[in-house]
């Protein structure tokens, strides 16, 4: 605990903050009203212009009478609207580090804590993922109080709850949840706010999905999505007057939306730019597009192992000619090779990206098909399976459809028609048994059925 003597203080506070070994850890010795003081501040944390009016206007006391203590002395002679007082030497040196800078002064048994920080930051403009044709173009950035202010610049409602939290040991990440106090499910809310406050890790090394795998340890088989993800504010907002709750971590550019269904994620904010009519067309074109990707290629497969019951007009897209490599392994070949392409595309260098996109071309070409590697109808399916992934504004529902469709691959070509259908009902289970965070069924309003709810998740009525 500090103590009324500032050279004690600063001895203190340097052997926490190990200010003589972090060259950014700033130490500012000042006279204020006659009494010596320090502050504590991180170099590149810290709004220079502010502490720099705020230290003018200390060097211009003159009246004894405001040194009485620190909380006297916030009141009367701090020049600034975020101050507090604060005596626990863990709670200033967290503080500080995170940029908060902390005044001491001889006499004084506190500092004085003023939240003059500020956070490198881009602009907070439309992020490439999530993109609308109309409607706002501003996106989350990976300032936390810039995202809350965001929202808080939409819902102007005082029911609006921000619930601030620091996790994990080593990190000490900001973590606020968002929710309407009138709307939200609180027991939903207890259930996370407690496994928030009862996460014992060491640090949140990749942020949102840490804190994602730290508070709900889900079925690894189970690949279907259980949280939301959106870098849009308007998207938050709209989901937290619903009812939902919207995790905010900093450093993270995007919100967690809880909880969800497979119905809320196939969302997305364009449903709601457009009148109802046409948005209900572009869900109902998001869901038949998305069933199409799952089952084009096993579909295709299935029917090339049993060409004598397709019909004579279905005919065309039956494989005649001999290929070096099976269709199943073709498809199998290109999911993988696809997925390479991505990957690659995300680690080339940008100056290199056209180059990238010729190889690419070049690979999945005719040339692959002209040496017996492909046929033209594996090619043409699987690009479509393939732009049909990013139709989805979930990466995680992209993932997950392409793991689908591939044990329906494995399972076709090994058990042909029997293998399908087990694969359906595989697919049917998981979905089924899956629940959301809230422990409500994920089919929800299929399952359980309400049809009013359901009609408003299929079309986009209101």
């Amino acid at each position: 605990m500090l103590t009324t003597n500032l050279a004690e203080n600063k001895e203190l506070m340097d052997k926490v903050l190990r200010a003589n070994e972090s060259f950014d850890i700033i130490r500012r010795d000042i006279v204020i009203n006659n009494r010596e003081a320090r502050i504590y501040s991180i170099d590149g944390l810290v709004k220079d212009t502010v502490m720099g009016k705020i230290m003018t206007f200390f060097y211009g006391l003159k009246d004894e009478n405001v040194m009485q203590d620190a909380d006297t002395f916030t009141k009367s002679c701090v020049p600034y609207i975020e101050v507090n007082t604060e005596k626990d030497i863990n709670v200033i040196s967290q503080n500080i580090l995170s940029g908060i800078s902390a005044l001491f002064v001889d006499g004084f048994d506190c500092a004085v804590m003023m939240d003059t920080r500020t956070y490198p930051q881009r602009q907070t403009s439309e992020p490439d993922t999530d993109k609308v044709m109309r409607g706002s173009k501003d996106g989350f950035v990976e300032t936390i109080i810039s995202n809350i202010a965001l929202m808080r610049r939409r819902i102007r409602d005082a029911n609006f709850t921000v619930k601030p939290f620091s996790v994990s040991r080593t990190s000490k990440a900001d973590v606020v949840l968002c929710y309407m106090e009138n709307k939200v499910d609180h027991k939903l809310l207890k259930s996370i706010t407690q496994r928030i406050e009862n996460i014992k890790v060491d640090s949140l090394a990749m942020n949102q999905q840490s804190l994602v795998e730290a508070i709900y340890p889900r079925k690894w088989y189970n690949p279907f999505p259980k949280i939301k993800y959106t870098e849009r504010p308007d998207s938050a907002a709209a989901n937290a007057i619903k009812g939902n709750i919207i995790i905010l971590v900093d450093n993270s550019p995007s919100a967690l939306i809880l909880p969800t269904s497979i119905f809320d994620v196939t969302e997305e904010a364009d449903d709601y730019y457009f009148p109802p009519f046409t948005g209900s067309y572009l869900r109902l074109a998001r869901f038949l597009i998305l069933l199409c990707s799952v089952f084009i290629t096993p579909v295709w497969l299935l029917a090339q192992e049993n060409p004598a019951v397709i019909p004579q007009s279905l005919q065309f897209i039956v494989v005649e000619q001999e290929y070096n490599i099976s269709v199943f392994w073709q498809l199998i070949i290109l999911e993988l090779a696809i997925d390479g392409l991505r990957l690659a595309a995300l680690n080339t260098p940008a100056t290199l990206s056209g180059t990238m996109g010729i190889i690419g071309a070049i690979a999945l070409s005719e040339f692959s098909v002209d040496v017996g590697w492909f046929s033209t109808q594996a090619i043409l399916y699987m690009a479509f399976a393939t732009l049909a992934g990013f139709t989805q504004p979930n990466y995680e529902l992209g993932y997950c459809v392409k793991f689908i469709r591939i044990l329906l691959l494995i399972l076709t070509s090994l058990f042909n028609v029997w293998g399908f259908l087990a694969g359906l009902i595989i697919t049917a289970i998981l979905l089924v048994t899956n629940k959301t965070v809230s422990g409500k069924s994920y089919l929800y309003p299929l399952i359980p059925f309400n049809g009013k709810a359901f009609i408003n998740k299929v079309l986009r009525l209101r």
